[in-house]
């Protein structure tokens, strides 16, 4: 619509209220919106199965910080921390278990995106043009409209659309010759035969809402597994530390000796080759000092790294946690290993992402067989306004309005393309039958190897302590031998190392076995991840689970009879 009546004061109008239009809400709103929304969902779709609903918000910075590239501050560390304290900064810090929960935040945000084609969505738009012709021809040229659509979409593939929209050119331009009218548009698609209308919409909406629920179950899966992975780092890092304190003792044992053989040699009652072999021994327990103590330097430093603190903090691991696990010491599992397995089939959350993708790829076969017939779809539309100086939403003219009514068919003459999406479906559906096949038979040997290594790792413990206890004796009876001139010097300088030895397995055999019995835990699926990071074991090896696994059997094979 042109007009050229005040064409400066129009323009002026104009742009300001587009400017100001266009100006909207702040990017910080947006954020938040977007924040909203996609933690709604998140804590709709979690269950309780899941582990407690904790450690998922992802964190970022201001945009306005971001002009320069700069290092995000490190966390303040303790100067002694508790395992409690690792896996709490862990969880909060770790830049591998950022990706991850910006992995899951990124995968809602995707269906936030599906689910907004069928919401309400309001529209408003500016057209502005304006020429010059010679020095008294003006001309503008605008158009402006404001309105909302929307879609509804039904599981059986019904698609109806509606529009409602008022032409406001006459409110920027005050031309009276400008009409002004609200106009109803809307459209029905129902699919008869096949698999036309909607159902190919719907089905995307619901593997985009099913892919949310896969990526949470991924997310507590991943969890679980951080949790395991932070606790083993944080007892091999001490494991190293009482490593170096197990070499200084020994380096204080061999000393003693050695000065025990100088004096008796000055005496005469030992030879100069004793006080060369103890004087070696010692040089060796002073290298195997320097040498464990750059290990747990560099383990402590890798522990740091892992955690997203600074590598030059000066923190040390409390060495209680240790020592509250020597005396704990090991047990024996209470359990079956049958009930063990049947447990992580029903609990294993990888587990019912493999069973349930079963069902994504038979829909998707059944879709694809109904696009291989005759394709018939009834499709409706109507459009009607309102008189024209009329905003009024209940002054629209139905009965002035434009109806149309027909039918769209597609007469299979030509399914090449249909055929051959027919049949990927069905041969996706076979692997993923397949893959479900294989993930059962995984679950099943890793929960075997996990039993089989908790049962190996308390008997090693158990070895290991006794070994301990004999090395223990050895040293002190060699060194009444050697005063009664029973033994020679080696022998007690090789019981001394053994010693040493026997300490370090019987550390490393006790943390072996917390590993696997945390590693068990998580693969029987009964580990837990609390809000503070830590874990709990939840015992379900008795109920339902036999019942359950059934239930699942039974769904697996109507899936095979419905296709």
């Amino acid at each position: 619509m042109a007009t050229r009546r005040q064409p400066k004061k129009f323009v002026y109008t104009a742009i300001a209220l587009t400017l100001a239009i266009m100006s909207g809400c702040s990017p910080e709103f947006h954020k938040d919106d977007a924040d909203k929304e996609v933690y709604n969902i998140i804590d709709h779709k979690w269950r309780a199965g899941f582990g407690e609903k904790a450690n998922y918000i992802v964190s970022d910075s201001n945009l306005a910080d971001q002009n320069e590239i700069k290092i995000t501050s490190y966390p303040v560390a303790p100067e002694t921390m508790s395992l409690a304290q690792a896996v709490g900064i862990a969880t909060a810090n770790s830049r591998n278990y950022q990706a991850r929960k910006e992995n899951l935040y990124l995968n809602v945000l995707s269906l936030t995106g599906e689910r907004y084609k069928y919401a309400v969505q309001w529209f408003a738009t500016v057209d502005v043009g304006y020429s010059k012709s010679g020095e008294s021809t003006e001309d503008i040229e605008a158009g402006a409209e404001f309105g909302a659509r929307k879609t509804i979409l039904t599981p059986e593939g019904i698609i109806a659309s509606s529009a409602l929209k008022i032409n406001w050119s006459r409110f920027l331009t005050g031309d009276p010759r400008i009409t002004l009218a609200s106009i109803l548009t809307a459209d029905v698609i129902v699919p008869l035969l096949g698999g036309g209308g909607g159902k190919a919409d719907w089905e995307n909406l619901t593997q985009a809402e099913r892919d949310v629920l896969y990526g949470i179950r991924e997310f507590n899966r991943f969890r679980q597994t951080f949790v395991v992975d932070t606790i083993n780092a944080y007892y091999g890092v001490l494991q190293q530390r009482d490593t170096v304190t197990n070499a200084q003792n020994n380096y204080q044992r061999v000393l003693e000796s050695q000065d025990r053989l100088e004096m008796e040699a000055e005496a005469g009652r030992r030879t100069r080759i004793d006080v060369d072999e103890a004087r070696q021994n010692v040089l060796r327990a002073q290298e195997s000092v320097v040498s464990t103590r750059q290990r747990y330097e560099r383990t402590l430093d890798d522990f740091k790294f892992r955690l997203a603190i600074a590598t030059d903090a000066n923190i040390e691991l409390d060495q209680n946690e240790l020592a509250a696990l020597k005396e704990m010491g090991v047990t024996e599992p209470t359990f079956a290993l049958d009930e063990a397995i049947e447990t992580a089939l029903v609990s294993r959350l990888d587990l019912a992402n493999s069973t349930d993708k079963i069902d994504d790829n038979l829909r998707k076969a059944k879709l694809a067989a109904e696009g291989l017939g005759p394709q018939l779809n009834v499709k409706a539309t109507i459009e009607a306004a309102s008189p024209d100086e009329e905003t009024d939403f209940e002054r629209i003219r139905f009965h002035e309005g434009d109806y149309t009514v027909g039918f769209d068919a597609d007469l299979p003459f030509d399914r090449k393309n249909q055929r051959n999406a027919y049949r990927t479906s069905l041969i996706n559906l076979e692997r993923q039958k397949r893959q479900y096949a294989a993930d059962v038979d995984s679950v099943k040997l890793e929960v075997r190897d996990a039993y089989r290594r908790l049962i190996q790792t308390a008997e090693q413990y158990r070895i290991q302590d006794n070994s301990l206890k004999l090395a223990t004796q050895r040293v002190e009876s060699n060194r009444l031998l050697l005063d009664a001139g029973r033994v020679t010097v080696r022998i007690l300088l090789e019981s001394q190392d053994s010693l040493v030895n026997a300490e370090n397995a019987v550390t490393a055999a006790l943390i072996e076995h917390l590993n696997a019995k945390l590693s068990f835990y998580r693969d029987v699926g009964i580990l837990h991840v609390k809000p503070d990071g830590m874990w709990a074991q939840i015992d379900t090896f008795t109920g339902n689970t036999k019942n359950d696994r059934e239930r699942q059997k039974s769904r697996l094979i109507g899936a095979e009879e419905n296709l």
